[in-house]
């Protein structure tokens, strides 16, 4: 038998394959199945029952301290973003003393906040908020001179780019506590029955905005 998939023969795609993430929340959902088990493991004595409770009682604990764990990634990403709509409101008033500054750039400088609290769909919308006012800011900053030369933006670019690093760190890192959350509350049987009992859903992973990804693909040299 040959290879299911075999990268020498095809078929392939020579328009190439864009990947989104699905924002979607799955249920956990266990059959009659997993209660008869339960039932079972009780009719074979009292040792079984009591081992699969504290197996459960230790799987309820794992997806508590794993919640505490992506509350924490998160507070981290949110620390990042706040601290680039510091920057943003610190050097988009200078640039705006020098110049003609986009009127569309100020007033969404205006309308950000802080990082403080978000849900994933409005963190993801904050970050978008951000990353496209600068996309706007400094193109016009590089078109002066004088203001590339000023002290004040030159030091405000260099830390959005250190910042921008540091929150593709933090999002990796959010990211794969939420991979472990997904994997882990489909891990039959205590893990998947305690989720399912619970009412827990799968989390969604960090999304890239539609303005980012079509940055990504411009020509950079």
């Amino acid at each position: 038998m040959g290879n299911e998939l075999d990268e020498m023969t095809g078929p392939v795609n020579g328009a190439g394959r864009d990947i989104n993430v699905i924002e979607k929340q799955l249920p956990v959902r266990v059959g009659f199945g997993s209660t008869l088990f339960e039932i079972i493991l009780w009719c074979l004595g009292i040792l079984p029952g009591v081992i699969f409770l504290f197996m459960k009682i230790s799987a309820d604990n794992f997806f508590r301290q794993l919640q505490q764990k992506i509350q924490a990634d998160a507070s981290q990403i949110d620390n990042f973003l706040e601290q680039r709509v510091q920057i943003l409101q610190n050097v988009a008033p200078l640039v705006n003393k020098a110049i003609d500054l986009d009127k569309d750039v100020m007033k969404a400088v205006a309308a950000l906040r802080g990082g403080a609290s978000l849900g994933d769909a409005e963190r993801n919308e904050l970050a978008a908020t951000i990353d496209g006012s600068f996309a706007r800011l400094f193109p016009q900053v590089e078109a002066y001179p004088e203001l590339k030369a000023h002290t004040a933006i030159i030091e405000a670019m260099r830390q959005n780019s250190q910042l921008q690093r540091e929150i593709t760190a933090a999002r990796t890192l959010y990211n794969d506590t939420v991979t472990l959350w997904n994997t882990s509350i489909y891990e039959w049987p205590a893990k998947m029955i305690v989720a399912a009992r619970n009412g827990y859903t799968t989390r969604i992973p960090f999304t890239a905005s539609a303005e980012t990804k079509a940055r990504a693909r411009e020509l950079f040299f």
